[in-house]
């Protein structure tokens, strides 16, 4: 997949092992509100860079038509 900080790749075993201590660490029932907190925010942030290139799309047809 990809490489950590010099620490290797990160495979199959190394996932699995994150997720059980995301699972001891914050439990079975607050999982769900935390993945839902993160998607939140990603999709906040998604749609603050389609603000702004849609800002600067209207901006470059107006300076097109002048």
């Amino acid at each position: 997949m990809g490489t950590l900080l010099l620490l290797g790749p990160i495979g199959t075993p190394e996932i699995i092992l994150i997720a059980i201590i995301v699972l001891l660490i914050f439990g079975g029932k607050k999982i769900p509100e935390l993945m839902k907190g993160i998607g939140k925010g990603v999709r906040s942030f998604k749609d603050g860079i389609n603000g702004i290139e849609k800002e600067l799309n209207e901006e470059n047809k107006k300076e097109e038509k002048n």
